[in-house]
C-alpha cells in the first residue's frame, strides 16, 4: 500500500472532523425526508404512497454500490473516491431539490446514493490507515457521533422545514458542507491507495450487489399490502440464493469482491455480526418513538422531536467516557453489559404515557442516548483491533454493508411488531395503539436483552490494543479463533 507524505499535525486533527461531517450528511439525509413525504407528494401530484421510491431508491443505492467502495479507493486513491463521493452526493441534493417530477426524484436519489455509500466507507478507511489503533478508540468515538445525531435531528429539522421554508430545502441543506468539504479535502485528506491493485470481480459484484438490493427492497416494502405474502417470500428466496451464489463464487475465485476470510477474526467476526443482531433492535427505536409521541400521545411533530433530542446530548456526552470505560473493563464485558441495559431501556420506553412527566422522557432519552453511542463506539472499534492494513478497504466494505443492512431490518422488524400489536383496527383509538406500541418496545428489548450472550464469544483482552485495557493475558485473548 502506498502512503502519503506525513501528515501535519492541523491536518490529523480535522480528518475526524471531516469525515465526521461527511458522515453527518448521509445520517441525516437517511431520516429528514419522511416528515416531508405529505408535503412532497402534493407538490409532486402524487399519491403519498408513490413516495415510498423516493426513500426506497436511497436505501437500494447505498446497498449496491458499498461494496464496491473499497475496491474503488484502493484502485484510485482514498482523496480522489472521497471527494467523488462528496461531490457525487451534492450533486444529487442540488437535483432533487429541483426535481419537479417523482420519476426524476428518484433517479436522483440514486445519485445520491451512490456518493452516499462511497462517503462513510471510505471516509472510515481513511481513518483506520491514518491513526494508530491506540488511538482508533477516541478517534472513532468521535466521528461516530454524527451518526448519532443525523437519524435524531432529521425528523425535527424536516418539520420544521416544511413548516416554516419550502420542501426543497431539506435537499439544499447539505451544498455548503458539501462545497466546504470538497476544499477541505484536496487540502488535508491523506491518499491511500494499494500498489497491487487487482481486477474488479465483475460476476462478483452482480450476485453481491443484487442480492443485497434485493434484500433491501424486500425490507423496504415488508408489511405493506403491495404484495402478496407470497411474492415476498419468492423475492426473499430470489435474493438468498444470489447472496449464496456469491458465497460459493468468492471461495472459487482469486479476487474476490468481499473476501469473507476476515470472519477468521474472532473480534471482527463477532463484532461485526453482533453489531448486525443487536441494530435489528434498538434501530427500531426511531420508527417507534415518534409514533407513539405523535400518533398516541398527541404531540406535534416538532414536540415529539424535542424529546428525541436529548438523545443526542447524550450521545456526544459519552465521549468523554467511554475510552476510560474500555480501558477499565475491557470490550467483552462493556458489550454484554451494556447490551443488556440497552434492552432494558427499550422496554422503559413501554412505561411512557399521558400522564408521563415530560423530565422523565427527557431523562430517560438522554440515558438510552448515552448507552447506544457506547454501543455503536465499542462494536465499530472492535471490529479493526485484529485486522491487518492490507484487510482494512474489505473488511471496512463487509462491515459498512452489514450496517446498511441492519437499519432496514431494524426497521423492518419495528414495522412488523406495530402491525402485529397494533392492528387496523384499533389504530384510531389513541389508548390502544399507545398500548400496542409498548407491546412492541417489549417485545424488541426482550430480544436486545438476548442478544447479548453473542458477546460472550470474546475473551477479557480482546480489543485491548484499541482500548489500552491493561491484561496478563492481552497477547492470547487477541489471537483468532
Amino acid at each position: 500500500m502506498s502512503a502519503p507524505a506525513e501528515l501535519t499535525p492541523f491536518a490529523k486533527r480535522i480528518l475526524p472532523a471531516l469525515v465526521a461531517v461527511a458522515f453527518f450528511m448521509e445520517a441525516l439525509d437517511t431520516t429528514i425526508l419522511n416528515t416531508a413525504v405529505p408535503t412532497i407528494s402534493e407538490a409532486l401530484n402524487v399519491k403519498p404512497l408513490d413516495m415510498k421510491a423516493v426513500l426506497a431508491s436511497y436505501t437500494l443505492s447505498l446497498a449496491v454500490f458499498i461494496p464496491i467502495s473499497g475496491w474503488m479507493a484502493d484502485r484510485f486513491g482514498t482523496r480522489r473516491i472521497f471527494a467523488a463521493a462528496i461531490g457525487l452526493f451534492s450533486l444529487g441534493s442540488l437535483l432533487c431539490g429541483l426535481a419537479n417530477d417523482i420519476h426524476l426524484l428518484v433517479a436522483c436519489r440514486v445519485l445520491q446514493g451512490l456518493g452516499g455509500a462511497m462517503m462513510i466507507p471510505v471516509g472510515r478507511l481513511t481513518v483506520i490507515r491514518t491513526f494508530a489503533k491506540s488511538e482508533l478508540l477516541r478517534t472513532m468515538s468521535f466521528i461516530a457521533i454524527p451518526g448519532l445525531i443525523g437519524p435524531m435531528l432529521g425528523p425535527l429539522a424536516g418539520g420544521l422545514i416544511v413548516a416554516y421554508l419550502h420542501w426543497r430545502v431539506i435537499f439544499f441543506v447539505n451544498l455548503p458542507i458539501g462545497v466546504l468539504g470538497l476544499v477541505m479535502v484536496y487540502l488535508h485528506l491523506p491518499d491511500y491507495r494499494e500498489e497491487h491493485r487487482h481486477p474488479l470481480d465483475v460476476v462478483g459484484l452482480i450476485l453481491f450487489g443484487s442480492g443485497v438490493a434485493l434484500l433491501s427492497y424486500v425490507l423496504e416494502v415488508f408489511g405493506e399490502h403491495t404484495l402478496s405474502t407470497r411474492e415476498i417470500l419468492a423475492l426473499l428466496a430470489v435474493a438468498l440464493t444470489l447472496l449464496a451464489g456469491y458465497g460459493l463464487h468468492a471461495t472459487h475465485t482469486r479476487f474476490p469482491l468481499l473476501r469473507l476470510n476476515v470472519f477468521k477474526f474472532r473480534t471482527f467476526a463477532v463484532s461485526t455480526t453482533g453489531s448486525f443482531i443487536t441494530r435489528i433492535g434498538i434501530g427500531g427505536g426511531p420508527f417507534l418513538l415518534p409514533l407513539m409521541y405523535q400518533v398516541g400521545l398527541g404531540y406535534s411533530p416538532v414536540q415529539s422531536g424535542l424529546l428525541i433530542m436529548p438523545q443526542v446530548m447524550g450521545a456526544m456526552s459519552s465521549k468523554v467516557v467511554v475510552q476510560r470505560l474500555l480501558r477499565r473493563i475491557g470490550y467483552r464485558r462493556m458489550l454484554v453489559c451494556n447490551t443488556v441495559i440497552l434492552g432494558c431501556g427499550l422496554m422503559l420506553f413501554a412505561t411512557i404515557g399521558p400522564d408521563t412527566p415530560a423530565w422523565r422522557i427527557v431523562l430517560q432519552a438522554f440515558l438510552y442516548g448515552i448507552c447506544t453511542s457506547l454501543q455503536y463506539t465499542s462494536m465499530n472499534t472492535l471490529a479493526y483491533a485484529d485486522v491487518a492494513p492490507a484487510q482494512t478497504s474489505n473488511a471496512t466494505s463487509i462491515a459498512s454493508t452489514l450496517q446498511q443492512m441492519s437499519m432496514s431490518f431494524g426497521v423492518a422488524t419495528a414495522g412488523l411488531c406495530t402491525a402485529f400489536f397494533v392492528p387496523e383496527a384499533v389504530r384510531n383509538d389513541p389508548a390502544l395503539f399507545v398500548a400496542g406500541i409498548h407491546k412492541a418496545f417489549a417485545v424488541l428489548g426482550l430480544y436486545t436483552i438476548a442478544v447479548s450472550l453473542m458477546f460472550y464469544r470474546l475473551k477479557a483482552g480482546d480489543g485491548s490494543n484499541v482500548s489500552q485495557q491493561k491484561t496478563a493475558n492481552t497477547g492470547d485473548a487477541n489471537a483468532a479463533s
